[in-house]
């Protein structure tokens, strides 16, 4: 388990880096398909593993000057209101209906991706 949990890292931090998705689009379906996690402990899980992601990563972007302070703030503090309904909500919900509703995002940002 804990080299599965390491290669799932490795390629969160990779794409998250890459292509500046958040980590948890990959690690909640890997940690549910590969380890068979709740979804409920998937989603608590990564967003732990994306705080570390987070911070190396703002680092080193931040040291080649392509942070916009200013904006992340805009982005980010509103997004922490939005992160306490989140968890408010997903407490509420059965781990079947927050694994539709996961999938439902991923088909609907492709879709809308590749229309773009």
């Amino acid at each position: 388990m804990t080299a599965r949990l390491i290669a799932i890292g490795v390629v969160a931090g990779v794409f998250s880096a890459l292509l500046g998705v958040g980590g948890g689009l990959l690690v909640v379906p890997l940690l549910m398909g590969l380890l068979a996690y709740p979804a409920h402990e998937a989603t608590g899980t990564s967003l732990g593993a994306i705080l570390v992601t987070a911070l190396a990563g703002v680092t080193l972007w931040a040291a080649a000057g392509e942070v916009r302070p200013w904006y992340a703030l805009l982005v980010g503090v509103p997004a922490v209101l939005g992160a306490l309904a989140g968890t408010t909500l997903q407490r509420r919900l059965s781990g079947r209906t927050l694994t539709l509703a996961f999938a439902a995002l991923l088909v609907i940002v492709g879709v809308w991706m590749l229309a773009g």
